[in-house]
C-alpha cells in the first residue's frame, strides 16, 4: 500500500502564531518534526502542507522536503491534509502533527502496519498512559477512552473516565492521553472532509470527534510518551529540555527530501 505522510503546518496558531518556524535549539520546529518522521520506514513520501509562504520556503530550501500550499480557512488539520493529497495516488495517509518535535517514527510504523493488516479499520490513532493528576486535569491534554477491542469511544478535554467519588491518581490502563497522530484510508479521509464539523467537534475543538459522529471505527494504539507538543511560549524550554534528554540536540537528517536516515552532525 502506498503511504504518504503529511505534516499540516498552518501559520495562524492562536496561542503561538508562526510556531512551526519557532526555533528549538536553533532549528525550526517543523524541521524537527520532518527529521523525526523521515525515519519511519513505512512512508513512501513525506510532505508539509502549509498556508504560509515563509513555511513553504523554509521546508523547500532548508530541508529539501516537499511542501504544498493549501487554503488558510480549513477547520482542522485533517481538512488541510486532505487538500494536500487530493490529487495524489495513495492508499494510506498519515497525519503527523507539526508541533510535536519528538514524534516517534516507530509509532508511525505501528499504526501503518495495523492499517495494512486490517482492511476493516478506516482510521487509527495513538495514545499514551496518563500518570499524573495534573495531566488528567489539563484541558490541553486530550483524553480518550476505548472499548475492549481498543476502539475509541470518546475523546475529550475533560478528565475521562471521571472519578465519581473522589479524585485519585490516574489509572494507566484506563486514563489515556491522545496523541495527534492519525492514519486514514484515502477513501475515508475524503468522506470525512466532505462532512461539515459536527457540534461535538465544535464544542471540544477536536476534529476526531467528527469521525466518531459519522460512525467510524477509530483503532487506538498505545505507545510510549515521547515528549511535549509546542502550543505556548512556555512549552519551548520544556521541548528543548526533552530534545536534549533524548540526545537529539547534536543529530540531524542529512536530506529529508531524499528520505535519508538520522546521523550525527
Amino acid at each position: 500500500m502506498k503511504t504518504i505522510g503529511v505534516i499540516p503546518a498552518r501559520w495562524g496558531s492562536t496561542r503561538l502564531p508562526g510556531k512551526v518556524l519557532q526555533p528549538l535549539l536553533g532549528k525550526p520546529l517543523v524541521q524537527w518534526v520532518l527529521e523525526r518522521a523521515a525515519q519511519a520506514r513505512c512512508l513512501d513520501a513525506l510532505i508539509v502542507a502549509t498556508d504560509d509562504q515563509r513555511v513553504f520556503n523554509l521546508v523547500r530550501g532548508a530541508t529539501g522536503a516537499e511542501a504544498v500550499m493549501t487554503r488558510s480557512d480549513h477547520p482542522s488539520g485533517t481538512d488541510r491534509v486532505a487538500e494536500a493529497v487530493a490529487q495524489r495516488n495513495a492508499d494510506l495517509i498519515v497525519n503527523i502533527q507539526g508541533d510535536e518535535p519528538l514524534v516517534d517514527p516507530g509509532l508511525i510504523d505501528r499504526l501503518v502496519d495495523l492499517m495494512r493488516a486490517d482492511y476493516d479499520i478506516p482510521m487509527a490513532t495513538a495514545a499514551v498512559p496518563i500518570d499524573s493528576v495534573e495531566e488528567l486535569q489539563n484541558p490541553a491534554a486530550v483524553k480518550v477512552v476505548c472499548d475492549a477491542a481498543g476502539r475509541a469511544l470518546y475523546f475529550s478535554r475533560a478528565p475521562i473516565p471521571f472519578f465519581r467519588d473522589t479524585l485519585r491518581q490516574p489509572l494507566p490502563e484506563s486514563h489515556l492521553r491522545h496523541l495527534g497522530l492519525y492514519v486514514y484510508r484515502a477513501g475515508f479521509l475524503q468522506h470525512f472532509v466532505a462532512q461539515p464539523p459536527c457540534a461535538l467537534e465544535q464544542i471540544e475543538k477536536l476534529e476526531q470527534l467528527r469521525a466518531l459522529y459519522l460512525g467510524a471505527r477509530i483503532q487506538v494504539v498505545i505507545g510510549a510518551d515521547t515528549g511535549v507538543a509546542v502550543d505556548t511560549p512556555e512549552d519551548i524550554p520544556v521541548a528543548e529540555a526533552a530534545l536534549r534528554k533524548a540526545n537529539l540536540a547534536a543529530k540531524t537528517v542529512a536530506n529529508v527530501g531524499g528520505r535519508q536516515r538520522q546521523g550525527s552532525s
